[in-house]
């Protein structure tokens, strides 16, 4: 060989950098989450921008986009969560509605893959996971404020807009008139603050401790936990409890732990004497230990009742269920009360509120095998990664396992705002686990 290529170095390959205006996408889709339809034309929007980069770079550039683990777990990740629906439509209840939203989902892998490049480098992660802590921090000081004065000043203030835009409010007099928790910005008629909190969470515990220590994760901890019990919701109590639990053993060893959840009980008691919907709440959980089941389905808001229903519809179609989103119109046919009037009011159920149930009854013994080899795939790009990994992608990880932990109520993860958001913490997972540093340290333009 000539001397000029027998001692050359070998190439290098490019360097991961992510792209700079993927944060910007992502941030501004949790920031309007308030308004469910402008946050889903943001992803949508983002996600035909992330096709036409890869289009317009003709897919030259896609390894500096994302690392080849990234782009494939990514990927994985989403085929778990897709494949489901799109075979539950084949014998579906609803078979147009089933095809309906295995169609419109496809808009999630290109922003799956735009969410993981957000986070490919350190600073996009620097920024991705910085903004969502100030966008949940605010959140959280918004609800406070409600908490204290009846009103929630940044949901007054989209309210007002709405109103000078259309003449309408955003919520109904009747909806305001029933509501029975903190809505915080997302207003008393979309009551999911407590879950959205909860399972954003470790971004802002993480934020406070690296920031401030011991002491900004304690301050944090009190501030979140205050909103997240007041918002309402007992599955978003558990949600946050996992957060505590799961983070706060490392930084503050298990006694200093167990006194904080002493603490948190203490706060719960005195919550119950001062504000009506924690009593209520404790007070309707406190049915749990009655022996018959009608105590139970109390405790549990009518919960018992729909359960039963999914098994019924897992009986029936044990295959691929009965498709995505037809709970609503098979449950007649399953409800084990026919003509009661239930405890969430009248009507149908629209979900399983629970996140075995809800794939078992709508996609079947399918869509479950397919939802436990996403999870087994994103356990070993875990366990195969070195501590560099696991640190960095830490608040995502934890924030995906505590929103999908299924022990626990959940809310519709084939809806678009819950499975959105769900999808929205594994691409962060599987991003900021899976990124892959530039080799050679030469930036390299990312525009």
């Amino acid at each position: 060989m000539p001397p000029s290529t027998a001692h050359a170095p070998p190439e290098l390959p490019p360097a991961i950098v992510g792209w700079r205006w993927a944060p910007v996408w992502v941030l501004a889709y949790v920031a309007l989450l308030f308004a469910p339809g402008i946050a889903e034309t943001a992803l949508s929007l983002g996600a035909i921008t992330m096709l036409v980069k890869l289009v317009l770079a003709r897919f030259n550039t896609g390894a500096r986009l994302l690392s080849d683990p990234a782009w494939a777990l990514t990927s994985v990740l989403f085929a778990a969560y897709w494949l489901p629906e799109l075979i539950s439509a084949i014998d579906a209840v609803d078979p147009g509605r089933a095809l309906r939203e295995a169609a419109v989902d496809l808009r999630y892998l290109p922003f799956l893959w735009l969410v993981a490049a957000a986070v490919a480098s350190k600073e996009g992660r620097r920024t991705t996971f910085g903004g969502l802590a100030i966008i949940i921090s605010i959140w959280t000081a918004d609800a406070l404020l409600q908490g204290i004065s009846g009103t929630s000043p940044l949901f007054f203030l989209i309210d007002a807009l709405k109103h000078a835009l259309n003449g309408h409010s955003t919520c109904s007099e009747a909806e305001i008139a029933s509501v029975d928790r903190l809505g915080g910005i997302l207003g008393p008629c979309n009551l999911k603050l407590g879950q959205v909190i909860a399972s954003f969470s470790p971004f802002v515990l993480y934020a406070a401790a690296r920031r401030y220590g011991v002491g900004g994760w304690l301050a944090a901890s009190a501030a979140v936990g205050i909103v997240v019990v007041l918002a309402g919701s007992r599955a978003s109590w558990i949600t946050f409890a996992l957060v505590l639990l799961l983070s706060g053993w490392r930084l503050l060893g298990w006694k200093r732990l167990l006194a904080l959840f002493a603490s948190g009980l203490l706060a719960l008691v005195v919550l119950n004497f001062t504000s009506t919907q924690v009593h209520d709440r404790l007070q309707r959980t406190s049915h749990i230990v009655s022996t018959d089941l009608i105590g139970v389905d109390t405790a549990l808001s009518g919960r018992t009742r729909i359960w039963r229903a999914a098994l019924c519809m897992v009986a029936e179609h044990p295959i691929n269920g009965v498709g995505a989103r037809g709970f609503r119109e098979a449950f007649p046919a399953c409800d084990p009360q026919p003509g009661v009037v239930t405890s969430w009011g009248y009507g149908p159920a629209l979900h399983a509120h629970q996140l075995i149930l809800e794939v078992l009854s709508e996609t079947g013994a399918f869509g479950l095998l397919m939802w436990l080899a996403g999870a087994a795939l994103a356990w070993r790009a875990w366990t195969f990664a070195d501590g560099a990994a696991r640190e960095r992608a830490r608040p995502a990880m934890l924030a995906l396992l505590v929103t999908v932990f299924p022990f626990n109520t959940h809310l519709a993860f084939y809806s678009t705002f819950w499975g959105g958001l769900t999808l929205l913490l594994a691409a962060l997972y599987a991003g900021s686990l899976l990124a892959q540093p530039p080799l050679d340290g030469t930036r390299v333009d990312s525009r």
